[in-house]
Parts: C-alpha cells; sequence; structure tokens
C-alpha cells in the first residue's frame, strides 16, 4: 500500500490519528530508493500509524494542515537530495528542472527546505509535537559547516531550523528508538545516532571547537571537521557536543551498521514502486524512469573519495543483502504490469562492492591514518567479485527476465586488482551487463588532483580501458565507456585541465562529455579544502579556484571543440 496522505485515506485504515507525519521536499515515490518511503514503511511495521506530506506550498497552511497534527513527532527532510544542490548549479545559476517533481519543473522545492518546513509547521502548530529532522540536507549539515551557496560558516542546521531533534546517517534504528522513548514519554538524550541541543555539554562526550572559534579561524575549522570525520565510524565513534552561542549542540555516536538480515528486511518490505496518484496527477516524476526497475544491493562504499558524502551519511563500511533477498525483489519487479523483461540496475554507490567485506574494520573501526583503497587497495580486505559473479548469473536466469543492467558506476581499480575474479566480472559485464556504455569514475588524470580527490593512479585506467575493448572485440560488441570527470577541484588549475584534454585524446580517443564543475558541499574533505586552501593532512597551501568565470573556463578547456550542435561524442582517430 501507499503510506496515506490524506484525511480519506487515513480514514479507510481505520486510524483516527497519525502518530508520525513525515514532511519531504520530493514528490512521494513509494520505493525502497527513496528514504521517506523506507523510513515510514519501517515505522508502520514498527507499529506506528505514519503519514506523508509530500512538497507543502509553503505560502499557506493548506497543506501542512491537511493530515491534522502527529501524536509523536513531525519528521522533516529536503528529500533525496540537499536542496541547495538541488535548486543551484556548481556556478550558482538557479536550475530549472527536478527530476523529483510531478512534472520535472523545480518550483516545488525551497532553498534550505528543512529550515523552510521545520518554521512552516511552527507557524501553524503552536507548541507542537517534536520537530525531527533527518535525511541528507540534515544529516551533512549536523555541525557547523561551509555553505557555498554563503561563502561562510553557518551553524548546525538543527539551530537554524529550530526543530527538537536530528536524526543523521540511514536512519531507520535512530527513528525506531526515538519513536519508541517518545511513545513512552522517556527522552530520546541517549538515543545513538541523534543530536540535540542542550543547555550545559553532555559528559563523556569530547568538546569540539566553539562556533564563534570555527566560524573565523580555519585551523579550528580543520580540526572540528577531523574530529567529525573519524566520529562517523560506528565501533569506534566517540559522542560529540559543541557550544554554539550560548547553549550545546549534542551528537551522540552513530547507531550500528545495519546487519544484513536487518538490510534485507527493509527491502522486503511492501513498495508500490510508483508516484502516489495524489503527486502523480500533476505530472510525470523522471526519477521513477530511473528507479522503478532497479535494485540496490547493498550499502556504503570504502572508497571514501574526498568529495562525496557516502562516508558521512551512508558510511564508509560496505553492508551487502544476501542473494536471496535480491532475487526476491527481482521476482517482485517482473510481475509489475509494466515490466518489460529489463532490469535497469542492480548496484549501489559503487556496483562492485556488493560482497566486499573487512571483517577488522567491521568489528574494530577504520584503520589508523589508513584508508581502504587510496593511495593503492588494501591487500588484507576482501575485494572479490565472486559473489557479484554468482548474483548476476542467478538473475540473468529468472523467467521474465531478458537483460540485467549494471548501470551504478563501478571501481575500475578494484576490478584490475582482483586477481582470481576480477577478469571473469568484467567478461561478464561486458558480455551481458552493460546497456551500451559502462560507467567508471576516474574524475581526473593529473597525480595532483587525484591526490587531493583521494582517487587512484591513471594507470589503473589506460590498463582498464584496453582490457575493456580487448573485451568488446572479442564478444563482437560495440560498448563503450563513460567517464565521468570534475573540473576546478581543489588543487586544479587550467594546466590540469590541458593535461587532462591531453591524456583524453591520446590514451582514451575521445573528448569527454561527462564533465562537471566541483562543487563544495558540506561534510566532506574536498570542501574543506576549498574553504581553507589547505592540505587537511599536510598542512599544505593548495591552490582553489573560486572565481566562477574561471571554474568555467576549467571547463571549456576540455569542451570547447566538441560538436555542441549535435551533442555526440567526438571520436579522434588514433
Amino acid at each position: 500500500m501507499f503510506i496515506p496522505v490524506t484525511l480519506e485515506e487515513i480514514n479507510a485504515l481505520g486510524w483516527d490519528k497519525l502518530d508520525i507525519i513525515l514532511v519531504t521536499g520530493d514528490a512521494y515515490i513509494d520505493s525502497p530508493h527513496t528514504g521517506v518511503s523506507v523510513i515510514g514503511k519501517y515505522l508502520i511495521k514498527a507499529g506506528y500509524r505514519v503519514g506523508i506530506i509530500a512538497q507543502p506550498d509553503v505560502a499557506g497552511d493548506a497543506d501542512i494542515t491537511r493530515l491534522g497534527e502527529p501524536a509523536l513527532f513531525w519528521g522533516v527532510t529536503s528529500g533525496c537530495v540537499d536542496s541547495m544542490v538541488a535548486n543551484y548549479t556548481a556556478t550558482k545559476k538557479k536550475r530549472k528542472e527536478d527530476d523529483f517533481t510531478s512534472g520535472g519543473q523545480n518550483n516545488k522545492r525551497p532553498d534550505r527546505a528543512v529550515i523552510v518546513y521545520s518554521n512552516l509547521i511552527r507557524r501553524y502548530f503552536k507548541n507542537t509535537k517534536p520537530i525531527v529532522l533527518g535525511g541528507i540536507e540534515a544529516s551533512l549539515r549536523r555541525i557547523p559547516h561551509y555553505d557555498y551557496s554563503d561563502d561562510a560558516v553557518r551553524k548546525s542546521i538543527l539551530f537554524d531550523a529550530k526543530a527538537d531533534y536530528l536524526v543523521y546517517g540511514m536512519g531507520e534504528h535512530a527513528l525506531r528508538d526515538l519513536a519508541a522513548k517518545l511513545n513512552k514519554g522517556d527522552s530520546p538524550s541517549e538515543v545513538r545516532g541523534i543530536c540535540y541541543i542542550s543547555k550545559t555539554p553532555k559528559e563523556g562526550h569530547h568538546l569540539l571547537p566553539s562556533y564563534d572559534e570555527v566560524k573565523t579561524n580555519k585551523a579550528k575549522f580543520a580540526e572540528m571537521f577531523n574530529d567529525f570525520y573519524v566520529s562517523n565510524d560506528p565501533p569506534t565513534a566517540k559522542g560529540l557536543c559543541q557550544k554554539q552561542d550560548t547553549r550545546y549542540l549534542i551528537q551522540n555516536p552513530p547507531q550500528d551498521n545495519l546487519t544484513p538480515d536487518e538490510l534485507d528486511g527493509i527491502y522486503a518490505l511492501d513498495y508500490e514502486r510508483d508516484v502516489h496518484p495524489y503527486y502523480k496527477k500533476n505530472g510525470a516524476v523522471r526519477a521513477l524512469e530511473t528507479i522503478r526497475f532497479s535494485i540496490t544491493t547493498h550499502r556504503g562504499c570504502y572508497g571514501e573519495c574526498n568529495f562525496c558524502s557516502v562516508s558521512a551519511h551512508q558510511g564508509a563500511t560496505v553492508v551487502s543483502r544476501s542473494q536471496e533477498s535480491i532475487i526476491a525483489e527481482a521476482e517482485k519487479i517482473i510481475k509489475l504490469p509494466d515490466f518489460k523483461g529489463y532490469i535497469s540496475d542492480v548496484g549501489g554507490p559503487t556496483a562492485n562492492m556488493y560482497g566486499a567485506e573487512c571483517l577488522n574494520r567491521s568489528n574494530h573501526g577504520r584503520c589508523k591514518n589508513k584508508r581502504c583503497l587510496y593511495p593503492v587497495v588494501c591487500r588484507t580486505q576482501d575485494f572479490s567479485h565472486k559473489k557479484q559473479l554468482e548474483l548476476l548469473s542467478k538473475m540473468r536466469a529468472l523467467d521474465g527476465v531478458k537483460k540485467v543492467f549494471v548501470a551504478s558506476g563501478i571501481r575500475h581499480d578494484l576490478v584490475l586488482e582482483d586477481k582470481l575474479y576480477g577478469a571473469a566480472y568484467l567478461d561478464a559485464l561486458v558480455a551481458h551487463h552493460v546497456s551500451g556504455q559502462l560507467k567508471i569514475a576516474p574524475e581526473h588524470t593529473e597525480p595532483s588532483v587525484l591526490k587531493r580527490m583521494g582517487k587512484p593512479d591513471k594507470k589503473y585506467l589506460t590498463e582498464f580501458k584496453k582490457t575493456f575493448d580487448d573485451l568488446n572485440r572479442r564478444h563482437g560488441k560495440n560498448q563503450f565507456l563513460t567517464y565521468y570527470f570534475i573540473a576546478a577541484h581543489p588543487g586544479c588549475a587550467g594546466e590540469e585541465m590541458k593535461n587532462l584534454k591531453s591524456f583524453a585524446l591520446k590514451e582514451l580517443k575521445l573528448i569527454p562529455e561527462q564533465l562537471q564543475i566541483f562543487t563544495p558541499t558540506p561534510s566532506t574533505y574536498s570542501t574543506l579544502m576549498y574553504y581553507t586552501g589547505h592540505d587537511p593532512w599536510t598542512n599544505e597551501n593548495i591552490f582553489v579556484e573560486k572565481d566562477i568565470r574561471k571554474k568555467g573556463a576549467q571547463k571549456q578547456v576540455i569542451l570547447f571543440s566538441r560538436d555542441k550542435k549535435s551533442r555526440r561524442r567526438t571520436i579522434i582517430s588514433a
């Protein structure tokens, strides 16, 4: 069933009142790929009556009041994307389109959505039940953070929103525990995975530099961020507290990572895999086209790329679903009335990390001063592709399935480093699982920039391309690699972009099409570098391009010779 969005639906369920109302900046897609749907279904299974208000009109009370007031709490999220990222480009231009809005026009999600929605609730419900922030916008802005739009350090979003609690990370267990405490009339102050505001610091929690210090002192900001970052790892994390004005932000340690069985349970919940009719009548939601027939195999990413927010929100430890759970979801998709036989994606944050394990990390936390994949792939970690090969083989054999595609990006260095199963995995992809193009994200080619990004050496890229091309010839395929690159990342100037282009022409035989300008987003090391102008590990000065026109010029180094009229890939003869 859909989670109710109207009083008529609530009455049809025999409910007289809702326990929890979730407010989101996306149109409501009932899917395991959308956080508000997962949280809503999870809480309903736990026994709570849950409703959703999607993209409420902030100019009046018609939307925000239509379900009444919840008995326990309001849950507020910007949706699947930070609202400032959803609304503005890297050059601070307003985006015209929104893939998570009915009709596709970007006119429903306000800037700083969780702040706006919290204020909207308090405007029409005085002294209401607690407001709980969640989702990626709240999670990544839970401590003082550099805000690209303001070009300044903002307070924790919990203070700006004047909310009661903030759930960070993947919030199923934190919200379950918080709801249980509120339902009993107890304080949730000991619940893991939440933040709240206190008049006093919390005993046993690590005291961060104050907001007054970090908003003006870049060294203190860097100190705060480093302490914050290592406190995302459940086995070793400490609680944090920080003075902001006259009160304190309290961040409890994170919830433990879900077990594979618990993750299986979340994906076994009943999802409609469609837009709720209340919102569907306003037009198609483009995001549904991507996610409806796709399957998530795992959470988390060992990569910890410096520009990526996955580590701080979803986690840097991979938790994989069982093959039985994934097959069961595929069988549900096969029964959908408009399924044509094509599973559009089987993947996750990085598709070929399914089944990857590091028992040391799971049990004891991340290694000090060492990352799993950078500068080299850790030899003690199991990055075997065997389980992925088995899974894909089983999915190809399902009745009703014509093709199973891997559309999520893969780590090409992991394929090459897996000497036992990497070659067989890539062979299977080329033979069965590439829909014309296979996505990889080298992001750059210059060593100095790759170092700032935390990405592997370009030698992996040239070797992977050669192997991919050889396999295509062997299988009689005409498939391509799609390369994702970033311009204007900290440490990157015009000269590095010229070298990238030269490498692409000589080694890749093309001019890259998938090129984006680096956008500083909260809670990443790349944003820390952008703001401070320093390498956070060596403290050396690094070049940072902050002039918007010059950022665009870096992108044009690559794009200026592309045929802009046809937008087709330009292939350069060897």
